[in-house]
């Protein structure tokens, strides 16, 4: 089965690919003296014109010479040298995951898992938060969507990624994790908060009365496996509603992505058949078109989209194709900047590989990824506001009233 992830978003994919190199054998009935195992098939997929000898070198060395033999974790050493490879090419959104890494990445798509409820990204090589889940312990130590994470107890962030990151901030429910945080490039400042179960929300909505006109207002807060039939919901609800909706209010403020899939078949309810709603374009140049299939149920209705820094991934590319097809208002502030195609690959020892292997753009070539997506109305927010908004809630939602203004 095959799932497209835009994050850590990022943010979703499965495709099963050969691993070429040192295949381990490990003698389980071996006695506890202190041994390394044979490893095999060492010239497996070797690279033409790349001496990988140094590699089995170094290995041979450590077998051979180092001091505490028992020590040696040959799984390890192996999870080591496939991390390390993977962690040269500078891409933070390409990551090994050993098997317990694995399960709590899978765990983490579907929609429940065990945090404090932020998503969290590396941007210009700082530990950044994309977005806080609303109603979690994040939320209410009051943690923003731009937050630097400096130090994960009195760990630096520098250099983390984001899926290592992800592993020491969660934990046993109800304990505390301490984290070290700039607003906005204000002195740092600890923060400690304890960790809940984390249920994701994906789509709520309610009407909005303002001026005797009545606006259906849609928060979606992440692209996760739930958000197809949650939305299919709210469409119908919203149809069959009374007072009848005047218009609709998107709001895709610090949803942090998901499932590419999901943003395609969201775009259909607005989008025609046959439209463009994202494009990928991998390394050679290869360009795969992804187009609407659904029935544009929703383009009878004026709309206004609301985005901010916490938009990444999946968002930015809806909110991408209903613009630039649609010609439909972005209020806010510019996206996170997240445009990048991702595929898990699952390996045969419950490990995975989560690699970048193409770009997003949107149907007007946007560069999601370098550029973030910009709004037509830009409506910056005060640290106060930031600090006091409530998203969806008039009397300290400033970009809200923006939206409803547009809409009238």
């Amino acid at each position: 089965m095959i799932k497209k992830i835009s994050l850590p978003l990022t943010i979703i994919i499965c495709l099963v690919i050969g691993f070429g190199g040192g295949i381990l054998y490990t003698n389980r009935n071996a006695s506890t003296t202190a041994m390394i195992q044979q490893l095999v098939n060492q010239d497996t997929g070797k690279i033409q014109n790349v001496d990988f000898s140094l590699f089995w070198k170094v290995w041979n060395e450590l077998s051979a010479k180092y001091v505490d033999k028992s020590e040696l974790d040959t799984q390890k050493m192996v999870y080591g040298a496939i991390s390390g490879m993977v962690d040269s090419i500078g891409d933070p959104y390409t990551v090994f995951f050993e098997p317990v890494k694995a399960k709590e990445f899978a765990q983490e798509i579907s929609g429940s898992f065990g945090g404090v409820g932020m998503e969290i990204g590396v941007k210009d090589n700082i530990l950044t938060v994309v977005a806080p889940l609303p109603d979690t312990p994040a939320a209410r130590a009051g943690i923003l969507a731009g937050d630097k994470i400096l130090k994960i107890y009195d760990k630096t962030t520098q250099g983390l990624s984001a899926e290592e990151a992800v592993s020491m901030i969660r934990g046993k429910i109800g304990t505390k994790v301490t984290l070290t945080i700039s607003s906005n490039g204000s002195k740092a400042r600890e923060v400690i908060i304890t960790r809940e179960t984390i249920k994701v929300p994906t789509v709520v909505w309610k009407m909005i009365n303002q001026d005797n006109k009545n606006y259906a207002y849609i928060q979606a807060y992440q692209f996760n496996q739930n958000i197809n039939s949650q939305f299919k919901t709210a469409v119908e609800e919203i149809e069959k509603s009374n007072p009848k909706a005047d218009g609709i209010i998107l709001d895709l403020r610090n949803n942090p992505g998901g499932l590419l899939d999901s943003a395609i078949n969201l775009a259909g309810y607005f989008v025609k058949k046959g439209q463009p709603v994202v494009s990928e374009v991998f390394g050679d140049g290869t360009t795969n078109e992804f187009t609407s299939d659904g029935n544009a149920i929703m383009a009878k209705y004026k709309t206004v989209i609301l985005i901010n820094g916490g938009s990444a991934s999946a968002s930015e590319i809806l909110a991408g194709a209903l613009h630039d097809n649609l010609g439909l208002k972005l209020v806010g502030e510019k996206t996170f900047g997240k445009g990048v195609v991702q595929e898990l690959v699952n390996l045969n020892d419950d490990s995975s590989l989560k690699v970048t292997v193409a770009r997003w753009f949107t149907p007007d070539g946007v560069n999601i990824s370098k550029e973030g997506i910009e709004p037509d109305i830009k409506v910056e927010l005060t640290e106060d506001q930031k600090k006091n908004i409530i998203f969806g809630d008039l009397s300290v939602d400033p970009q809200l009233q923006k939206a409803l203004d547009v809409l009238k």
